[in-house]
């Protein structure tokens, strides 16, 4: 059993922080769970352009306001506490906050801890991803 609390990953290198936001990684790859768990932190008025080539993820608001433009279809939707979003087909997408936005995010495949968008918005892929058969 893994049990963590937020408080203990602050600080930690497991707390990765960019420009435009802070992520905290409550679950990892090297945790052998097959995807990775984040709690981001998106800061206010930022604006962000990504597209995550090597993984598939999804995103609960937990609080604060924001939207999330998909560039392929250049639609728009709001993101407030409730709301999940999917990116299902590797989205290119851009994210705004209006406000600071508390995000609760997964991947898949796991990320290793340390990543940070690259030049393309992705994070690169893990040399050694865990694949778990279910029988």
């Amino acid at each position: 059993m893994i049990v963590r609390s937020l408080s203990e990953i602050k600080g930690t290198d497991r707390e990765i922080c960019d420009n435009n936001w802070t992520s905290a990684r409550l679950l990892l790859e090297k945790d052998g769970m097959g995807f990775s768990f984040h709690i981001t932190t998106i800061y206010a008025d930022s604006e962000i352009e990504i597209q995550y080539l090597n993984h598939l993820e999804s995103v609960y608001c937990i609080r604060g306001k924001g939207s999330i433009t998909d560039l392929k279809t250049n639609q728009t939707y709001t993101i407030t506490p409730g709301t999940v979003y999917a990116l299902n087909e590797n989205d290119k997408h851009i994210l705004r906050a209006e406000e600071e936005l508390e995000l609760a995010c997964v991947f898949n495949p796991p990320c290793i801890g340390n990543e940070v968008h690259d030049e393309t918005g992705a994070y690169p892929i893990a040399e050694t991803v865990n694949t778990l058969t279910w029988d």
